[in-house]
């Protein structure tokens, strides 16, 4: 078995022993917390030497930017993707906007963690950059909610308390979602979404 292991290894690219890496790294960092977990564990975890993932990886740090950028990418290229891909109304848009966020909680439960509660860990210029992309994320949900009050989807609000409250829904999620609950992510994110949009109120 460990020599299966071993030769699917050797068969794979650089990018794919990084991602190997990195992904390891980010369920290493949910489980142990950043703070504690060591790169003699993180190295133990992949399989492979210490020295070897220190070819990869000049640092823990590292390692930590990565997971930060592979978090924040992939909520912008599916957002991206999803306006060049299909004419949706911006209530659908955000929808799925809040969808994706929840969905990761599940696919890249490391990723979700790291991100919200190791940011300020990061080295300088790399927290700098993904601090940029957190904004034009944020700047993408913003104005999806603005065309929406444009166009008379949504009702006249201020924007940015907007793009806050569906952040505010979903991005501390993870803390109370568990695997295997009475609800799956797409289906709380059909609730905060009712929730937003809707509120509360009966209506007629």
């Amino acid at each position: 078995m460990k020599g299966t292991v071993r030769a699917a290894r050797r068969g794979m690219s650089t990018d794919e022993r990084r991602r190997e890496i990195v992904n390891t790294a980010a369920v290493l960092f949910d489980q142990e917390g950043y703070t504690n977990a060591s790169m003699d564990e993180l190295a133990q975890a992949v399989g492979i030497a210490k020295a070897t993932l220190y070819h990869y990886f000049s640092s823990k740090d590292q390692i930590l930017g990565e997971i930060h950028e592979e978090f924040i990418d992939l909520l912008i290229a599916r957002h991206q993707q999803r306006l060049g891909a299909a004419a949706l109304r911006e209530d659908q848009l955000l929808l799925e906007a809040m969808a994706d966020i929840l969905e990761l909680m599940e696919t890249h439960r490391g990723h979700v963690r790291v991100f919200f509660e190791h940011h300020r860990e990061l080295p300088v210029g790399a927290r700098e950059a993904i601090l940029a992309k957190r904004d034009l994320y944020e700047g993408m949900v913003e104005s999806l909610i603005a065309d929406g009050v444009k166009a008379g989807i949504f009702r006249e609000a201020d924007v940015h308390l907007a793009s806050l409250a569906t952040f505010g829904m979903c991005n501390w999620a993870y803390q109370w979602y568990r695997p295997g609950g009475r609800m799956r992510p797409r289906e709380i994110a059909y609730h905060f979404w009712g929730l937003l949009v809707q509120g509360l109120e009966r209506r007629p």
